[in-house]
């Protein structure tokens, strides 16, 4: 498990780019790049709460580490969807740019963030049991 400093800027990051994704996505659909269908409110309601439920909540846990890997993916995904942004730029789109920057190193900083948790959880229960391993052939 990471370091309460680890978690905690998990933590922020996750909300971070939680906050540029509805910004985001805000700015897609007023500059028509994206519309506002039916199914758009499920975001806002289902998938957002689920998302910062993990960062908030779930923190520590296992399922709060794979929403934020979740949260992440998408985060960095964002920059990579909209890799022919640059006639954006020039019709006034710096907000719009930044956002996809900042997202880009706040999910890409969630992923390492996670990554790491995921992977110092796993071998802690992997040195857990060779302990007790050998604690049992002892007596």
């Amino acid at each position: 498990m990471p370091g309460m400093k680890e978690t905690r800027i998990l933590m922020v990051s996750s909300v971070l780019s939680i906050l540029l994704l509805t910004i985001h996505v805000t700015d897609d659909v007023a500059r028509g790049f994206d519309k506002w269908r039916p199914s758009s409110p499920t975001f806002c309601v289902l998938i957002l709460p689920i998302l910062l439920y993990g960062a908030l909540v779930l923190t520590e846990r296992r399922s709060g580490l794979i929403l934020m890997l979740i949260t992440g993916l998408g985060s960095v995904g964002m920059p990579i969807i909209h890799r022919s942004a640059g006639t954006v730029a020039r019709n006034g789109g710096f907000f719009f740019l930044w956002t996809l920057m900042a997202l880009g190193a706040t999910g890409g900083l969630s992923i390492i963030l996670v990554a790491r948790a995921l992977w110092n959880r796993r071998r802690g229960k992997i040195m857990t049991a060779v302990a007790h391993e050998n604690s049992d052939r002892r007596g």
